[in-house]
C-alpha cells in the first residue's frame, strides 16, 4: 500500500481533521450515500469521510481549497474513475455546474468554523438543485440553524436557512475526534430545502433587508430596529405587536413584513 504524505492542518484554512472512525461511521449512516445519487464533497480534507462516500455512491465530486491536499486525495481516490476533483473556493463555487441529468446534489461537508455561515448563505443560492446538505459545524452554528423564535440562538442565519430548508440537529461530535483538537464543540446537522416553501414570500430580498435590519440591534424591540421601514400602528395591522425584540418574532411573521412593504413599493 503506497503511504500517504504528511500533510500539517493549516490554521488560515480552518482545518481540523476528523479521525474517530466511530463518528465518521454515524455520519455515513446520517448521510446513508447510495450508487446513482450526485454527491458532493465540500473540503474533503485528506479524504476520511471521502472514502466512505466513494464507497458507498460509486461517484463523488469533491471541492478543495488547499492546493497540498489535491495531491494526497489523488494519491488515495485518483485510481476511481468516479472521483472528480475541484480546486477552489468553496464560498465562490458555482454548484451548478456539478449537476447531471438533473439529478439533485447531496452535499457534505466538514465546514471551516472561519466561513461556514457565508458558505450556508452562498448555498442557499442553490437550493432548487440540492436534495440534501449534511454538514459537521461548530456546534453554535447548529444551534442558531435550528432555533426557534424565543430561543437565545435565533437570529438571521437561522430565519433565512428555515426558510428555504428543513433543519435537523442530528448529534454532537466532541473536540477530541479530531486533529488538531478544536477549543470547540462540534454537531452535525441536515438542511433538506422545502419542496414547497412554508410561508413563500413575495420578494425574499425584501425578507433578506428585513431580517437584518431586525438583527442589527437585537436587544431594541421591533418598534426601534424597524422604524426606518414600518410603523408601529403598521406592525399592529400585521398582528406583530412592535415592543417585541426581533428573537420573539417567527419566520412567518417576518414573511408578512416583508410582504406588506413589498405591496407598499
Amino acid at each position: 500500500m503506497t503511504d500517504i504524505p504528511f500533510h500539517k492542518a493549516r490554521k488560515r484554512f480552518g482545518q481540523n481533521f476528523l479521525h474517530d472512525h466511530g463518528v465518521i461511521q454515524r455520519i455515513i449512516r446520517s448521510i446513508h450515500p447510495r450508487e446513482g445519487q450526485s454527491l458532493v464533497e465540500i473540503g474533503p480534507g485528506q479524504g476520511a469521510i471521502t472514502e466512505y462516500l466513494l464507497e458507498n455512491a460509486g461517484e463523488l465530486d469533491v471541492v478543495e481549497l488547499d492546493k497540498d491536499l489535491i495531491p494526497i486525495l489523488n494519491l488515495r481516490f485518483g485510481m476511481n474513475p468516479g472521483f472528480r476533483i475541484h480546486q477552489g473556493d468553496a464560498l465562490k463555487f458555482d454548484f451548478k455546474t456539478l449537476q447531471k441529468d438533473n439529478q439533485p446534489l447531496r452535499l457534505v461537508g466538514n465546514l471551516p468554523y472561519n466561513i461556514s455561515t457565508p458558505l450556508i448563505f452562498h448555498l442557499l443560492d442553490f437550493q432548487g438543485l440540492i436534495h440534501d446538505m449534511h454538514f459537521m459545524l461548530q456546534k453554535e452554528v447548529v444551534e442558531r440553524l435550528a432555533a426557534q423564535s424565543g430561543d437565545k440562538h435565533y437570529g438571521r442565519l437561522g430565519i433565512m436557512t428555515q426558510y428555504y430548508c428543513r433543519v435537523d440537529y442530528l448529534f454532537i461530535v466532541n473536540p477530541e475526534c479530531f486533529s488538531p483538537v478544536p477549543k470547540v464543540d462540534s454537531a452535525i446537522v441536515r438542511l433538506t430545502p422545502h419542496k414547497e416553501l412554508p410561508y413563500p414570500c413575495k420578494n425574499v430580498k425584501m425578507l433578506e433587508r428585513v431580517v437584518r435590519e431586525a438583527f442589527q440591534q437585537r436587544r431594541k424591540t421591533m418598534r426601534n430596529t424597524l422604524k426606518s421601514l414600518i410603523s408601529s400602528e403598521e406592525m399592529e395591522e400585521l398582528g406583530i405587536e412592535p415592543t417585541l425584540r426581533p428573537e420573539r418574532v417567527t419566520l412567518e411573521q417576518f414573511v408578512s413584513i416583508a410582504d406588506y412593504l413589498n405591496d407598499k413599493g
